[in-house]
């Protein structure tokens, strides 16, 4: 007997078949391919983390992160101690760098992940972060030294504007950032991504400032914001460093 293919019976079927299958082959290739995925996000995490310490591929103006390949014994190599401050108490945790920011942020008691690094006989300080851009969130990571200034950082982004706040993970602007003091007068306040800073060149150090972005002045208060209050977090312990 044929089928009618033109009753309403016969389209609501079909959908429903049809909704069932693309459902099921969905379920399976997520299964598949969580383990990967999973692999790819935690080096992903250590390419960035190595990046802000300065471990990395670079050439002249490029952003080259260190490969998949080679990722996790580089990590082991460069990243010396992990540690989670919670509740003022800092416990070293060789997963740290698997916290989960966003997770975190939603915590009433917070874990704060910290990554130390060596690298040429010098020490690193690896801070991660996570704020909001003009559109999405933005995240990164920032390394100082045991003098409050910053050695290297790495941002990223969601979903800014390409050309203009999309430029926040672009060399020339996270490189900006290197020699750059969090500290003014005694105090952890981080650096300011500034409209009038009057040193395109960042020849001055110590003003706490880079210079903005061209239209992406939200993009930049949302950074200036990220770093401010990330690095406010982690007072204490670099206090302690002074102490030492």
């Amino acid at each position: 007997m044929a089928i009618n293919t033109e009753k309403n019976s016969y389209t609501i079927a079909f959908a429903v078949v049809m909704v069932v299958i693309v459902g099921s082959l969905l379920a399976f290739v997520s299964s598949t391919l969580k383990e990967q995925i999973s692999t790819n996000e935690r080096f992903e995490k250590m390419q960035n983390i190595l990046y802000a310490m300065g471990v990395n591929n670079n050439d002249e103006s490029s952003v080259v992160f260190i490969p998949t390949s080679e990722v996790q014994t580089q990590f082991e190599t460069y990243i010396t101690q992990q540690f989670v401050i919670q509740n003022g108490q800092v416990t070293e945790d060789p997963e740290a760098y698997l916290i989960d920011l966003k997770r975190e942020e939603a915590s009433e008691n917070p874990r704060l992940p910290l990554f130390v690094g060596e690298k040429d006989g010098k020490k690193f300080y690896i801070v991660p972060m996570r704020g909001k851009g003009l559109w999405d969130a933005i995240w990164g990571f920032v390394s100082v030294d045991d003098q409050k200034v910053i050695q290297g950082a790495y941002f990223d982004h969601k979903g800014e504007t390409p050309g203009l706040g999309a430029n926040i993970k672009m060399r020339y602007f996270m490189d900006d950032f290197i020699g750059e003091s969090i500290e003014k007068n005694g105090a952890i306040v981080g650096v300011t991504v500034a409209k009038g800073n009057n040193d395109p060149v960042n020849e001055d150090k110590y003003d706490n400032e880079v210079d903005a972005l061209a239209g992406a002045t939200i993009t930049g208060n949302g950074l200036s914001a990220m770093l401010s209050s990330s690095l406010k977090k982690y007072e204490s312990f670099f206090n302690s460093l002074s102490v030492q």
